[in-house]
């Protein structure tokens, strides 16, 4: 028989490994997200990120994320959920106006039309953020208008309001712009 001390270390150890391997499925998926939601900012999607993760790590503990008495049943949906929440309480921080010049993306160029991506990347970028909140919980990762009220804490007619006048913005910022590369 062990000791307590050695019990509850080896649970914590493999509860250390289980949240790794979470945060190894999920990053990628968050990453893009969070992109669309920093308007195409790298950097700060990369903070958003860590930050969320750390969030959910700092849980880890004390919620059993796959069974157990305090269980959730969603553990990718309540990432997102926190991701968009760091979002949201950043862009209320003082210091959340820095943005870098002359960004460079990293990595290989996106399939599709990248002139399209470009413009609607600036265009979300151009929204308050909780339209883009709305629009890339709606129509990014496909979320109903319940889960987004939900994670948002707003009534569903309240996000089908924002989701719409936040679509005529995109199309005001876009112009003709959308219509051209989506002919094509």
């Amino acid at each position: 028989m062990q000791p307590d001390g050695q019990g509850k270390a080896a649970r914590g150890g493999r509860r250390d490994e289980d949240f790794q391997a979470f945060a190894a499925a999920r990053a990628r998926a968050l990453y893009r997200s969070a992109c669309l939601l920093a308007g195409g900012d790298t950097h700060l999607a990369e903070d958003l990120v860590q930050e969320a993760l750390g969030r959910i790590y700092a849980q880890w503990h004390r919620t059993s994320w796959f069974g157990g008495k305090r269980r959730i049943d969603n553990p990718a949906g309540c990432a997102h959920t926190v991701l968009v929440r760091v979002f949201l309480s950043h862009r209320g921080r003082r210091s959340s106006g820095e943005r870098p010049v002359g960004a460079v993306p990293d990595g290989e160029a996106p399939q599709g039309d990248p002139e399209l991506r470009l413009a609607l990347m600036d265009a979300l970028g151009r929204l308050a953020p909780r339209d883009r909140a709305v629009l890339v919980l709606r129509y990014w990762e496909g979320r109903s208008v319940e889960e987004t009220a939900a994670i948002l804490h707003l009534t569903p007619g309240a996000v089908r309001t924002q989701a719409f006048r936040a679509l005529g913005r995109i199309r005001g910022v876009l112009g003709h712009s959308l219509g051209e590369p989506a002919g094509r």
